[in-house]
């Protein structure tokens, strides 16, 4: 039996009907700018109908990587169906809600340099070859204690393990606020646990189509430091705030559809690994395009403290059926949950982006018809390099500047993120890592100054 979808008449009054029911005052409109950073205008809940209108408007020239102070104006156009009003917020009489919205020019057209109108034309692209990408990210992340000025130390909140339950796993009870928020937001979560590392924790939520679950994934990361912050803990999402332990990653599962055939495109029950030709061929685009699109998954240089083997983290570029050392595993579930599972990605990375740059890698393998090469099923962190070498193992770019370099050569982060988007990250990001490289740390005042 066919789902009915509900009209854009029926959102709007199911949503005027929650704001009278549960008293919300305030109304947060929502968008991302190119790092993935959550933004947002707060309007009064009697300004409705210039919310769901699109008529709310913002200083685009005030956004990094947006529009010149002379092209300033930009209109926040709601996605009605993120409407959600905040658990954290409701008491007596009072709620605040929110919206997340794309990002139109004064004509109404998309505003290129918008991170959610990117990832809709990646969406649209696969749609016209008669696809749905679905995404199911998982994302990993640190609690500090917080100073008396509540800003974040580097002690953890516990010292627990993976998997570790109470009364070592002292991050259970943060945890079960953020499940119970998430959920009254409209989130199904499948699994909450204690991460490898101390302090780090993980909560899981349902995949969804690309789009939906680039603004879960944003959402999410909003939740868990809000709700963090209440308990007096600092949140984060830093790929790699501690040395010596596991950093956090936010591998991504992803899969097509075919429209055509109603069924996961991905799926063939003859082959001995259960996987299509189509399967196939997106692996090898994901594998021959990852070096040109690191820089977007794995954004900060931080990010390539990650990235070193001994740590989980997948830095070799190869694939498997099982092996959890490769960049590229496919799951065991088959059928309609058959997935491809790319692990080098890291929580920091602006979720529209990335989603984008990894749907479009993998679609570029079934446009060319690339032939995937053989899978490793031996753990590859204990390979020497002579063993990599003639495996034909390549690393990924070891550092921001040298994955900056390859994004810049390549091909696919300039036609997925468009010339505005891609230009501006590219400047943001060399800024960065400029930054860094001039910049004098604390090993290096500890190692040099009393030596030399």
């Amino acid at each position: 039996m066919a789902v009915s979808t509900p009209t854009r008449e029926s959102l709007v009054a199911t949503i005027k009907e929650t704001i009278e029911k549960k008293s919300v005052e305030l109304i947060h409109v929502q968008f991302v700018d190119i790092e993935g950073t959550l933004k947002h205008v707060t309007v009064t809940a009697n300004q409705i109908d210039q919310v769901v209108e699109g008529r709310v408007m913002f200083d685009g020239s005030s956004i990094t990587g947006f529009t010149p102070i002379n092209q300033s104006d930009l209109y926040l156009d709601p996605d009605l169906t993120t409407f959600a009003v905040l658990p954290w917020t409701e008491q007596e009489g009072y709620s605040e809600a929110r919206f997340l919205c794309s990002v139109k020019k004064p004509d109404g057209s998309d505003f290129d340099g918008d991170p959610r109108n990117v990832l809709k034309k990646t969406v649209k692209r696969a749609k016209d070859q008669g696809y749905s990408i679905s995404v199911g990210p998982e994302l990993e992340f640190f609690l500090f204690k917080t100073d008396e000025n509540g800003q974040p130390t580097l002690d953890t909140q516990d010292k627990g393990g993976y998997f570790e339950p109470s009364p070592k796993d002292l991050g259970e009870k943060v945890r079960l606020e953020i499940y119970k928020a998430l959920k009254m937001m409209g989130f199904t979560i499948e699994a909450s646990h204690h991460e490898v590392a101390i302090g780090q924790h993980e909560i899981n939520f349902k995949y969804a189509d690309a789009l939906g679950s680039a603004d879960a994934a944003t959402t999410y990361k909003w939740v868990v430091k809000t709700v963090a912050q209440q308990f007096g803990y600092h949140a984060t999402f830093m790929p790699k705030p501690l040395a010596g332990e596991n950093g956090s990653g936010m591998h991504v599962n992803i899969s097509l559809f075919d429209d055509e055939k109603q069924e996961n495109a991905f799926y063939d029950e003859s082959n001995e690994l259960g996987l299509s030709e189509k399967a196939y061929q997106f692996i090898a685009g994901l594998m021959d395009n990852v070096k040109d699109f690191v820089a977007v998954t794995n954004p900060l240089v931080n990010s390539y403290k990650r990235l070193v083997p001994g740590y989980e983290a997948p830095c070799y570029i190869a694939w498997s059926a099982s092996n959890r050392s490769a960049l590229i595993r496919i799951p065991a579930t088959r059928g309609a949950g058959t997935r491809v599972e790319i692990r080098c990605p890291d929580p920091s990375a602006n979720p529209y982006f990335a989603f984008a740059v990894i749907a479009a890698a993998g679609l570029d393998g079934v446009d060319r018809d690339l032939t995937v090469v053989p899978a490793v099923n031996a753990d590859i962190f204990h390979m020497s390099k002579d063993e990599l070498d003639a495996r034909g193992i390549e690393n990924l770019p070891t550092s921001l500047e040298a994955a900056l370099d390859r994004f810049e050569s390549g091909e696919i982060g300039r036609q997925t993120l468009g010339e505005h988007a891609f230009g501006e990250y590219v400047a943001l990001k060399r800024a960065e890592s400029e930054d860094f490289r001039t910049a004098v740390t604390n090993w290096e005042v500890a190692a040099y100054q009393g030596k030399f």
